[in-house]
């Protein structure tokens, strides 16, 4: 194939992605500069990706929600639900059951934290899928269900979950060593997954792409995450709730693009009837989506309650809305059937760095809600034109 052909059939193919990260460079430099160079310094550099973490952890399984042609507006409600039960685990009885054991403590915080947000994912899950009761509904009486469930665990006070050892899944660092040794890891693995994909394309009989283009694109991406690491190493090292993103990321990735569960899940999406017809079992794949979502909200509860170091009466507030936000920005269809977790990232990151830098320019919340809203109608419009003229 010819090198030229092979290189414009690829950016056609990738428009959408490329636009994502030419528009965040682009709000990157603009906030830099307005801030005189403080923007992009290795200290708010790192607080950036650190304040995405949250909103990214729901948007990896929002995804997948969407795409099936769902919605599920009670997840910033369960982080935020399971956020004060950990933080009033945390307060109130670890300490009376294993004093002096804060990592004991830690890890039963956890535990119970996931188990939390799974178990109510399989409650809503079941009431979608098996019930037929609509996914709006569902979850819109959850998220009132959840907001009454933090009222009544908090008393409408603030619970501290600043603990130590706790206190490190949102707020610890990686020593520089561990960094890079990390980075190296990533690298190979990149160059890993595109052999490995070049040799299941050719063994399966489909067109293998020029391994320039390849080894390009690994190499760009190779450079992004050391890059990355070098100017976190300048501050206090790489964040440890950007590495468990990283790795939730990576196997929600390879959830979707590389099991049944998650093929089953675009295809439910692009067409219900056709799925029905090929033999999928939807209801069971729907409520394992929610399952999996409400898991995935018990693990951005415990990053917020650690992040946050308290479990409040507005905890979780608006997380849903940016979380919906950064997937449909980084491509996800709202008709289904369409969106990627690395889209996902990608749209998290925008949102993160809209509401950093207008943070840090003073601009009052009211119009920081308006320029997000702007954004994300700007976004769904040229997602529209591409679409329209392919």
């Amino acid at each position: 194939m010819n090198p030229s052909f092979d290189l414009k059939k690829r950016f056609s193919e990738n428009i959408q992605t490329y636009t994502l990260l030419l528009a965040m460079l682009a709000v990157w430099v603009l906030f830099n500069v307005l801030t005189n160079g403080f923007y992009l310094s290795p200290q708010n550099f790192s607080n950036l990706f650190r304040q995405m973490t949250v909103t990214s952890f729901l948007a990896t399984g929002m995804v997948l929600v969407i795409v099936t042609g769902n919605i599920d507006l009670s997840v910033g409600k369960l982080a935020g639900f399971v956020s004060v039960v950990v933080a009033y685990l945390q307060a109130n009885v670890w300490n009376s059951i294993f004093p002096g054991q804060p990592l004991v403590a830690a890890a039963l915080s956890v535990s119970v934290g996931l188990i939390v947000g799974a178990l109510f994912g399989v409650l809503q899950g079941y009431i979608i899928s098996y019930m037929r009761v609509p996914a709006f509904i569902v979850t819109l009486g959850g998220m009132f269900v959840l907001r009454g469930g933090i009222l009544i665990i908090t008393q409408g006070k603030t619970i501290p979950a600043n603990q130590p050892g706790f206190d490190q899944i949102a707020q610890g660092y990686l020593p520089p060593s561990i960094g890079w040794v990390v980075a190296a890891l990533v690298v190979a693995l990149l160059f890993f997954n595109m052999v490995r994909s070049r040799a299941r394309k050719a063994q399966y009989g489909f067109s293998v792409p020029n391994i320039y283009l390849d080894v390009l694109g690994t190499l760009f991406f190779s450079a992004l995450v050391v890059i990355y690491v070098a100017i976190v190493n300048y501050y206090n090292g790489v964040q440890v709730p950007v590495l468990l993103l990283a790795v939730t990321a990576l196997i929600m990735t390879y959830i979707s693009s590389n099991t049944r569960f998650g093929r089953y899940a675009y295809a439910i999406g692009g067409n219900r009837e056709a799925a029905r017809l090929s033999g999928i079992n939807i209801k069971r794949n729907v409520f394992m989506v929610f399952v999996l979502m409400g898991f995935l909200c018990g693990v951005a509860g415990v990053v917020l309650a650690s992040y946050v170091g308290y479990g409040t009466t507005a905890a979780g507030e608006g997380y849903e809305l940016d979380a919906i936000a950064a997937c449909i920005l980084g491509g996800t269809s709202t008709l289904g059937g369409v969106g990627t977790i690395f889209g996902a990232m990608i749209g998290g990151l925008i949102m993160a760095s809209l509401t950093n830098g207008l943070q840090m320019l003073n601009v009052p919340a009211a119009y920081q809600y308006v320029v997000k809203g702007a954004v994300l109608i700007l976004a769904v419009a040229i997602d529209m034109y591409f679409k329209k003229n392919r």
